[in-house]
């Protein structure tokens, strides 16, 4: 009697063990295979994130380009004015700059273009319609700091913000510019390029730019870096999963 309640107490342990370990086995499994699913389910967007990724980078890359291209565009049709050194050309962040120095396009103290200067300009505005339709132009004026004794201007902020609205009015009044894409700006002496202690310093720091702005590429860059801090998240809980 005895030795069978104890092969019935034995039987009765092991069948509890045998469903405790396999309650646990399932748990284990069923831990493992949502992991799993988590895991699958990141790669997929990590997937839609590359190509979301190789789309961007080729816009920023036609964006690039184009800009390039009427660089090269510009340097041919300027290559007398850029030999000479009157005007020089700058591929920045900012965008493709072309840079005049004051004198080429203005008497001293004076906001009216010299007529010499007008030629060029019409280049400039042909290329502006022809090859960069649509996009965004700034013109900014800057002076040096020798103050304002003669000209009749209360500073070089309102010399050089004149001489940035009349090539404006030149490029969108005689050469249809777009307007609406087209903006004036007067900085001055406050944005240098060179050392105001030198003559020649001074004299590259009297100018005229007129800045193509890029199409969007802030946008996209922005939109680029978000994709990217995103897909370090999910590389980060796709390690943190497969532990």
């Amino acid at each position: 009697m005895k030795l069978r309640a104890k092969s019935f107490y034995t039987i009765l342990f092991l069948t509890l063990l045998i469903f405790t370990i396999s309650g646990c086995s399932v748990t284990i499994q069923k831990g493992r295979r949502s992991d799993l699913e988590k895991i699958e389910s990141l790669t997929s967007e990590t997937e839609a994130l590359n190509a979301r990724l190789a789309q961007l980078q080729a816009e920023k890359s036609k964006e690039i380009s184009e800009l390039d291209n009427a660089k090269i565009l510009l340097e041919n049709k300027l290559s007398k004015e850029i030999g000479d050194k009157d005007v020089r050309l700058e591929m920045a962040e900012r965008g493709l700059a072309i840079i005049f120095l004051a004198e080429v396009l203005f008497d001293s103290g004076k906001v009216d273009l010299k007529k010499d200067a007008l030629p060029v300009l019409d280049k400039i505005a042909k290329v502006f319609n022809e090859n960069l339709k649509g996009r965004e132009i700034g013109i900014e004026g800057h002076t040096d700091n020798e103050p304002i004794k003669h000209s009749g201007w209360k500073s070089n902020w309102e010399l050089s913000t004149a001489r940035a609205t009349s090539v404006l009015h030149y490029v969108v009044d005689k050469k249809g510019v777009e307007p609406k894409l087209i903006s004036a700006t007067g900085y001055g002496e406050h944005r240098p390029v060179a050392s105001n202690k030198e003559l020649e310093g001074r004299r590259q720091n009297r100018r005229v730019e007129l800045v193509v702005l890029p199409k969007n590429i802030e946008k996209i860059q922005a939109d680029i870096d978000k994709l990217i801090e995103r897909k370090r998240e999910i590389q980060n809980r796709i390690k943190k999963y497969k532990k």
